[in-house]
This record gives structure tokens, sequence and C-alpha cells, in this order.
């Protein structure tokens, strides 16, 4: 499956300090020191109903990382998956006499164009659940291999007991976790199975459903976890710098497939930090596709906003905050990307010196966007309340605020 074109990004003297984030796993700071390439892995659209806000913060957070990174002069592995495959995807084809795969690719399609607008940089593997069916497999056998993995009536579950690090990443109790897994796709009340909270592996063939052919495992479709831990492992291996995506996905997505990796592998962790991005809500509830009250990015984009402005409007939030759209937020991203835009296009301006070591600061401590615009902002009131005699003063906010901030000027 392919992505969508990168952006370029400017090439800033100097470089960033090393990325601090908040672990979920341990529940506070870790200083990431990846090698000479640093692997990412951030969960992907169901692709149903592309792009609300919650995706474009989620993956805004996620572009800063892969910014800041290329700015300490590494090269970044940056994958990511689509689940185009799912009980959410079917339901929505089947409410609407679309042919799923139809569905699918249009949304896919969709998200490709809203990420390029955005200028979220694009991951080096962009891969879809149906495609990697042919190496999910033979994990899933692997797994039952190491007894890690049993049926109950032709479907094939994990033993999460199997795992001794099981629960180290959410730390949430027993209660919780049940009450997680059967708001979130699990199924803890079902018969036969040896723990509530243990998760689906390999879903048997139903009638009027699509299937593959899962050799020793019959017929079936892969459960949600297992696609994303094949993937990670195939095209990162494990022990990777950064797993992340939503809050909502700290359980029982990541803790599951946090497991599964380590069963497979026999190592620990899966990934060296656990970094999720907050809820956006919208008219006092999660922005959810379930519930429908979503903002898209295409509707606005279609509308006539500028989609600077749209980024600029995602930034004003810290990535792990929850917070409200409104449309008073994008009109304040609209003026701050007007005030921007003014302030650099004079020929000269106040002296940027130290700006870009701001910015960079900013975003190291654990992505600090808000903290970041600040910057960018006092030096925008200082060109428009005294200007200044630095000539290259505006091509160097220009390309700091480009290269860092992914907001073209």
């Amino acid at each position: 499956m392919h992505a969508w074109p990168p952006s370029t990004v400017p090439v800033l003297p100097g470089q960033s300090p090393e990325l601090s984030v908040h672990d979920t796993a341990t529940g506070g700071r870790v200083t990431l020191v990846p090698g000479p390439v640093a692997r990412i892995y951030v969960c992907g659209i169901t692709p149903y109903d592309a792009t609300h806000m919650g995706h474009a913060a989620t993956y805004t957070a996620f572009d800063l990382v892969q910014r800041l990174w290329l700015d300490t002069g590494r090269e970044v592995r940056y994958v990511q998956n689509v689940t185009d495959i799912d009980d959410p995807l079917l339901e929505r084809a089947a409410a609407t006499g679309e042919d799923w795969t139809a569905l699918a690719e249009r949304e896919t399609s969709l998200f490709r164009e809203d990420m390029t607008a955005l200028r979220i940089l694009p991951p080096a593997a962009y891969v879809g659940a149906v495609e990697s069916i042919p190496h999910i497999v033979p994990v899933i056998e692997r797994l039952r291999e190491l007894g890690a993995a049993y049926d109950v009536d032709g479907d094939t579950y994990f033993s999460v007991e199997a795992d001794d690090h099981f629960g180290g990443v959410s730390h949430y109790d027993a209660s919780v976790m049940r009450a997680l897994s059967a708001e979130r796709g699990g199924d803890p009340d079902r018969p036969g199975k040896k723990n509530p909270l243990d998760p689906l592996l390999w879903r048997a063939a139903r009638p009027g459903e699509p299937s593959w052919d899962g050799a020793s495992l019959g017929p079936g479709r892969p459960g949600w976890h297992i696609e994303c831990v094949s993937i990670a492992l195939d095209h990162l291996g494990m022990g990777f710098d950064i797993q992340g995506g939503g809050s909502d996905l700290v359980f029982p997505h990541h803790e599951m497939g946090a497991s599964h990796a380590q069963v497979l592998t026999g190592e620990h962790p899966f990934a060296a930090g656990y970094v999720h991005a907050g809820m956006v809500a919208y008219e006092g509830e999660k922005m959810s596709k379930s519930k429908g009250n979503l903002v898209l990015v295409s509707r606005l984009r279609a509308a006539g906003v500028d989609p600077a402005a749209i980024r600029l409007a995602l930034l004003a939030h810290h990535y792990r905050s929850d917070w409200e759209w409104t449309d008073a937020v994008l009109d304040g991203a609209v003026r701050r990307l007007d005030r921007w835009r003014a302030a650099v296009s004079r020929p000269d301006g106040p002296p940027a010196d130290g700006l870009v070591d701001a910015l960079r600061a900013a975003l190291a401590d654990d992505l600090d966007a808000p903290a970041a615009l600040a910057v960018v902002d006092r030096w925008a009131a200082a060109q428009e309340a005294e200007g200044g005699a630095d000539i290259g003063a505006p091509g160097v906010v220009s390309r700091a605020v480009d290269a860092l901030l992914g907001v073209a000027l």
C-alpha cells in the first residue's frame, strides 16, 4: 500500500536536543536516544470515515516527533498500518450497501489527501492489514506452538497469562480492563475463554463475511491487535523507540500488542516508549466515528479553510491534553497564521537569534507545541510593533517554522 507524497523539510543549522516524552508504561518522563535510525510505529485508521480532528491531532503530534528526530540528523523509520478489514468497516458497508473494499479504498485515499494537505510526513512503510495476512498467519501459528494460543469453537485466542509482563503498559486493574475490553471491541463474556481478557487472534470464517486462507488455522481473518504486532515486527523489529497512538489505544490495543510480541520473541519491552495523544471532543463529547460527532478535515478544506490554519489549531493544544474543537479554536488559528505570514513577508525584521533553539527546546520537552507557538508569536509581535533591520530574520523564522512545526508560511 502506498502512502502520500512528502513535503520538503528545510535543513537548519545545528540540531535538536534529544526528545523527552511522557511514557505511559512507566508513568513518567523518558529521554529517548535512538540509534542512527529512529524507529516509530503509530497505529493507523480503520477506513470507514476519515479524517476527523482526533485523527488529525494524533498524526500531527507524531509528525512533530519525526521532524525533531530528522533535526537531530537521524534517519526516521516510521511505520503506520491501515486496518482495512475489521467489524466496524464491514458494519458500515452493510449499512450503506457499499462494497467494503470500495469503502476502504475511498476513505484511505481521502485520508492520504488530508495528510498531504496538513503536511504530515508520510510513513516509510504504510501497510494494510489485508496485505499482511500472509505474514500474520505464521505469527499466530507460532503463538499456538508456544502454548500461548487456544481454540474456542474454531476461533483462536491469545492467553494473556502467557506473558509475565501483561498489564505493564496500562497498569489498569482487572475490572477496568474488563470494562474497556467490552467497550473497545473485545468479548470478555464469551463462554469458553480461559480468561475474560483474552483477545481474538483469528476469527474463523462466518457466512457472508470475507475470509482468507489461514493455513492450519482454517479460513478466517485476523484479530485487531495481532495485525499491528506482525507489521511492527516485520518493519521495525523488537524494542523500537516509540509506540504511538491515541490514549484510547492504551488498553486493550497497545497492552495486548505488547504481550503478543513479548511472548513471540521472549524479549521485553516491545517499545522503549509508549506515547499517547489526548482525545478531541466536539459539543461536549469525545469526537468519534461511532457517535457521528465528527469535524472532518476534508469538509473544512472543501469549505476553503487553509490546512495550515487547521494544523495551527491542532498545535495550539498540548498533544497529551484532552480538548474541545470549536469555531473559536479555528478562528484563533486563522488569525495566528495571518500574523505570522505578515511578519515573515517583510524584507527584514527583529533578530531571530535564539528562536530556532527555543523552538527545538520546546518540542524536545514532551512535544510542547503551545510553547513553540508562543516563541514565534513573540517574534511576530516584535516585528509588528517595532520591525528590525536583520535582513535574514524572516527567512530564518519561516524555515524554522516549516522544518520543526510543519507550517508553510
